[in-house]
């Protein structure tokens, strides 16, 4: 695997950003009416993280926090052919440093074993196995019933 670097000064065109979405199959990201709001979406991130192979993206994640209380990690997505070589787990802990002295760092992912087993090796629990604190944790997306 080639080195990767990891970049936090650098916001993706909208052709890469396409491109990582549509290899990893966020296809609900890259419909025609969201291209411009996916762009948007990443401009406006308080902190994010991309890996570079040269000049191709092959990774990112973001963060959206107040900067004391709370971290919501949003969007980790690894190109298929860079996944299980760390590329994930670098990004995910650069932005852990990052806001390393916020409270609560929270983020919403697919009900899969390979993720949970993934974020549980990075520190995180899922919210329905916390027996020690009362939490309960709500969602609304549009087009949900």
């Amino acid at each position: 695997m080639a080195n990767i670097d990891l970049r936090t000064d650098r916001i993706p065109t909208q052709s890469s950003l396409l491109a990582l979405y549509t290899a990893v199959g966020w296809l609900s990201y890259i419909s025609e009416e969201c291209q411009g709001q996916l762009v948007n979406a990443v401009e406006n991130t308080n902190y994010v993280v991309t890996a570079w192979d040269g000049e191709n993206l092959v990774a990112l994640a973001r963060a959206l926090s107040d900067d004391v209380s709370v971290c919501f990690i949003q969007d980790i997505l690894v190109h298929p052919d860079y996944q299980r070589c760390g590329v994930g787990e670098r990004m995910l802990r650069t932005c852990l440093t990052r806001y390393a002295h916020v409270r609560s760092k929270v983020l919403m992912t697919d009900d899969e074993e390979r993720q949970r087993l993934f974020y549980e090796k990075l520190g995180f629990h899922n919210i329905k196995d916390i027996d020690s604190v009362n939490l309960n944790a709500y969602v609304q997306i549009d087009g949900l019933t």
